[in-house]
């Protein structure tokens, strides 16, 4: 999810990371997210749900889809990076086999209370929870087959060093899953900003009791790079064949490339 600034930042500055409101560091950045997911962790999946008027569970079912031949090999080893209470990764579990010798899908988040309420739906499911920073994975160089991030990316605090991580974890002909929000253009980019700057704030504070939490989800979408910037991110990190793949009207979208 992060606060509208009062002027249109220029690129360079908008692939840095994020950067919620009064933190000026990476390490404030970070720890400052964190804070906030733990706050409001316990009304997450109701404003999800809620605010996202039920599309946030297409878009997860759409992306789980997409790598459906990855997640049907029993011994992909599969990453739901920023994995929040877990629907995402609940929503590639419906094409993992399910058998003696499975590759258990690894749920990473660096939100203790954001984990603990994923781990609560994970019973039953062949699901690791790892409570771990994005930007240090304590996992092995060319490990996985594939990492997803559903709205959890633009969180972080240095871009590029988290695509450099989930580069450095993958192995050859791994993929990158990452779907998040983005600022459309045009009349649907009015109506989405009137929505989103206004609303959403306004809804997701009195609901959640944390109203800087629900204005900094629009001000992270104003700063996270647009499409043509995010593609050139993802190559310069290392990979190939980097696309975008527009959602509702392209108010969200999946960034998907694969490790050479």
């Amino acid at each position: 999810m992060i606060m509208a600034q009062d002027r249109i930042q220029p690129e360079h500055e908008l692939s840095m990371g994020a950067r919620p409101a009064g933190a000026t560091t990476e390490q404030a950045a970070a720890a400052n997210v964190q804070q906030m997911f733990d706050s409001i962790a316990p009304k997450y999946d109701l404003l999800n749900h809620l605010l996202s008027m039920g599309l946030d569970r297409w878009w997860w079912a759409r992306t789980a889809r997409s790598f459906r031949a990855v997640l049907e090999q029993p011994q992909a080893a599969v990453l739901d990076l920023c994995c929040g209470t877990g629907d995402m990764t609940l929503a590639l579990m419906k094409y993992r086999p399910v058998g003696v010798g499975e590759a258990p899908v690894l749920a990473v988040d660096f939100s203790h209370e954001m984990l603990e309420r994923g781990k609560e739906k994970f019973a039953g499911y062949n699901i690791v929870a790892v409570e771990a920073d994005a930007l240090h994975l304590p996992l092995s160089d060319n490990s996985l087959a594939l990492v997803t991030s559903a709205f959890g990316f633009r969180n972080l605090a240095n871009y590029e060093e988290g695509l450099a991580e989930l580069y450095r974890v993958l192995g050859r002909g791994g993929q990158i899953g990452i779907l998040d929000c983005n600022q459309p253009d045009g009349v649907v980019g009015t109506l989405y900003n009137l929505y989103f700057k206004r609303v959403l704030p306004w809804v997701g504070g009195r609901i959640s009791g944390d109203a800087g939490a629900y204005r900094y989800l629009p001000a992270s979408v104003e700063r996270f790079p647009r499409p043509k910037r995010m593609l050139e991110l993802i190559r310069a990190a290392g990979f190939r064949d980097a696309s975008w793949t527009g959602f509702t009207f392209g108010t969200a979208g999946l960034y998907r490339a694969t490790k050479p």
